[in-house]
């Protein structure tokens, strides 16, 4: 299968191991990775750097690397914001974070540099044209200034691709040239078997069907899926459901991540009542996570964990109430990738993982430590403290952090979050995100 695999699909699958690494890895594991990138500017969701998303995460160590190989700090995302200006933000939202500190820190030394390169190449082109009666406008000579910033950055990309190919030539005579052939072939043809769906036609033969790299294409193909998935028993409204698909995949990272992987789980199912605010015509009664009994009438979303499928009443699905029936979508949604991604009854570390156990359990201590000392949290995060067993409050605590996003939007929620929860916020970006990534 990996003979199959083209250049293009090849580059993507290193984007997309660097980007899960980033997110959940440690740096002296991805440094190979990083020598295969051709262009460590690379664009990925919401027209960000791999640059983008280090800082956001306040990794020092991948945006120190980064850096220095010659990563861009003027690049902007489809928000406007470049890299220091996205460091900068952190610190006002994180200021006790010291790792976001020394992140702000490093931009800023490179951004200046950069600014010093500008100012020199002002300077020398000022003399060497001040015998010569001036043709070319300030802006043009700005424009001119930066395009030769430009060119010494593609030839610093260029010296870093040169020695990172000398390098691969150097382990290729230690290691032996089939071994390093078989670890690639190893690499690709396992990303590709998770990447790739096959779909049977009519006939009954199979079509390979590649992931794009296109965004747009590829946001429309996981809409397109989990509408597949959806099935609205009252009412109509495609659209309706359609467009809350797209809010969350448009929303945020972390919203982006829960549909990128249940898009490709076989065994999702979204029944929908479009015609009420609750689940009661759909699910009468159930059994709740922590045990307790409950009238479908009562809720308006639900994770039905035995059958796998979310339910959810979405009458009036637009204006204002859009904004809470996405969140509380999101929040059923989240629970079903929890079940399905660990394996572990909603629970959101796999079986036997002892540490990260004893982490999400101090999440909850320092949450139920902030409401018992008058804090007000958020209703959502109340809710969770208030299940009857550890298993259910665990489950919902974590399903807390998207909802909270889907909810106040990408940069407000993670503000609420990382105020009135900041390890639980750590916790999600760092495993639950992380994991959703690798198995998307």
């Amino acid at each position: 299968m990996a003979s199959n695999i083209s250049a293009s699909g090849a580059e993507q699958f290193v984007e997309e191991r660097l980007l899960v690494g980033l997110v959940t890895g440690s740096l002296l594991h991805h440094k190979e990775l990083l020598d295969m990138l051709e262009d460590v500017d690379v664009r990925g969701m919401r027209q960000k750097t791999l640059l983008h998303v280090g800082v956001g995460l306040g990794k020092t160590d991948w945006v120190q690397e980064l850096l220095a190989r010659g990563a861009d700090t003027y690049i902007t995302d489809d928000s406007q914001q470049n890299a220091l200006s996205s460091a900068e933000e952190m610190v006002r939202q994180f200021p006790d974070d010291v790792e976001r500190s020394k992140v702000l820190q490093l931009v800023t030394l490179v951004h200046r540099r950069d600014q010093v390169i500008l100012r020199r190449l002002e300077a020398s082109s000022s003399r060497s044209t001040d015998h010569v009666t001036p043709l070319a406008t300030p802006e043009s000579d700005i424009a001119s200034l930066k395009s030769s910033v430009d060119s010494l950055r593609r030839e610093m990309k260029s010296l870093v691709r040169q020695l990172s190919s000398s390098l691969e030539e150097l382990k290729a005579q230690v290691c032996g040239r089939d071994a390093l052939l078989r670890c690639l072939e190893d690499a690709v043809t396992s990303t590709a078997e998770d990447v790739t769906l096959i779909k049977c036609g009519v006939s009954g033969e199979a079509s390979l069907s590649q992931p794009t790299s296109d965004p747009t294409r590829a946001r429309q193909e996981c809409v397109d899926a989990m509408m597949r998935k959806t099935r609205i028993l009252y009412g109509s409204g495609v659209d309706e459901m359609r467009r809350l698909y797209e809010r969350l995949y448009d929303g945020d990272e972390i919203t982006a991540c829960i549909i990128k992987y249940l898009c490709g789980d076989d065994r999702v199912n979204v029944i929908v009542d479009l015609e009420s605010d609750d689940i009661g015509r759909m699910k009468e009664k159930f059994v709740n996570l922590d045990g307790t009994q409950r009238n479908g009438s009562d809720w308006d979303a639900l994770c039905d964990f035995e059958s796998e499928t979310v339910y959810l009443g979405a009458k009036d699905c637009s204006g204002e109430d859009e904004k809470f029936i996405c969140a509380r979508l999101c929040w059923a949604l989240s629970q079903l990738t929890l079940k399905l991604v660990f394996d572990n009854e909603g629970r959101p570390y796999s079986r036997g993982d002892v540490k990260l156990e004893r982490e999400w359990m101090r999440a909850l201590e320092e949450a139920e430590e902030r409401r018992k000392g008058g804090e007000e949290l958020e209703w959502i995060i109340a809710y969770a403290l208030n299940g009857k067993t550890p298993k259910a409050r665990v489950c919902w605590l974590a399903a807390a952090v998207p909802q909270i996003i889907a909810y106040y939007g990408s940069t407000k929620g993670r503000a609420v979050l990382q105020q009135q929860a900041p390890l639980l916020f750590s916790l999600y970006s760092n495993n639950v995100m992380g994991q959703l990534l690798a198995s998307a």
